[in-house]
């Protein structure tokens, strides 16, 4: 089978040629239809995880994927042979297995039968982004009548984010480049903050003098990159890029901490149906044959993309 994968540590990803895996006990493999690409991928292919987790080379990037099933491994009675799912390969060592491929396997317990009203490259670009969406409005344990920033709304999870809160009827306060602004508000944001105009803290503090009662933070790795200062005292911080840590929190009289999402069939169910019904709309920005998959990686490592990137093997 054809992979996008990383030979060996620090290499450059390349595409290879390699056997199409047998999966194990709890395992799916699947014919890829479609697969997503997210940061973390860049950030696996910069070896920027090698200290935290096991790598196995030649490691295969990705780790959403929608396609059919093509064989199960033991203990597997969820799904069947010829089901169409989307399923996602968790955020677990040892990483080696991944979906930018012909086929791919993943752990049956994130594996979810795919709607019939969901098209492939839309299931595919659901699992990790939407899963992670979900996870951060969870864990800031939202309350009615609650104003929430979310820092780095117009990526693939912020779209999400923006949604999910805005279904619980919260003031969703969202940061962006003006392009992104309008889709955003269409999306259900309250309130969209220019991060190219200056401080978002000092932007939001003049509209919430008190501050927001939480911060959903999705990007920005050095604490001057987030904006802590637009959240009250007592408020609640959620962030995916482990920045700020616990003792800054506390020293700002503030709670919460990091989440590192690991979507299981549970949370992809839910968001699959609604995305199905047309109650959670999944922004695809760009959709590449296998071939630009590379490119597909670059243009997320440069901040361009304004929602999902997925890599359509049927192109």
């Amino acid at each position: 089978m054809r992979a996008l994968v990383l030979p060996a540590s620090g290499e450059q990803p390349t595409f290879a040629e390699l056997p199409v895996p047998t999966p194990g006990a709890g395992e799916v493999l699947l014919r890829v239809r479609a697969a997503a690409l997210n940061p973390l991928d860049n950030h696996i292919a910069a070896g920027a995880l090698e200290q935290m987790f096991e790598h196995r080379y030649p490691l295969v990037l990705g780790r959403d994927a929608s396609g059919v099933v093509e064989a199960v491994g033991e203990g597997v009675d969820d799904v069947a042979v010829g089901d169409e799912v989307l399923g996602h390969v968790l955020f677990e060592p040892p990483f080696q297995a991944g979906t930018v491929a012909e086929y791919a396997i993943v752990p049956a317990r994130t594996v979810v039968p795919k709607p019939a009203d969901l098209d492939h490259v839309t299931a595919a670009a659901l699992p990790l982004a939407g899963g992670a969406a979900r996870m951060v409005v969870d864990a800031i344990n939202p309350q009615p009548g609650q104003v929430v920033l979310v820092n780095g709304a117009s990526g693939g999870v912020g779209r999400y984010a923006v949604q999910l809160l805005s279904q619980l009827g919260l003031t969703v306060v969202a940061t962006a480049a003006p392009a992104d602004a309008e889709r955003l508000r269409e999306l259900g944001a309250t309130e969209v903050v220019d991060f190219t105009a200056g401080s978002v803290a000092e932007q939001v503090r003049t509209a919430h003098p008190d501050g927001v009662d939480a911060l959903i933070n999705l990007a920005g790795y050095t604490l001057a990159e987030v904006p802590l200062d637009a959240v009250r005292s007592a408020g609640v911080v959620c962030t995916t890029t482990q920045v700020p840590d616990a003792d800054t929190l506390a020293a700002r009289q503030l709670s919460g901490g990091g989440v590192i999402a690991s979507p299981t069939r549970d949370v992809i169910a839910p968001l699959a149906e609604q995305a199905a019904k047309g109650e959670l709309q999944v922004d695809v920005y760009r959709v590449l044959p296998l071939d630009q998959a590379p490119d597909g990686l670059a243009e997320l490592a440069a901040g361009r993309a304004r929602g999902k990137i997925v890599v359509d093997l049927s192109l």
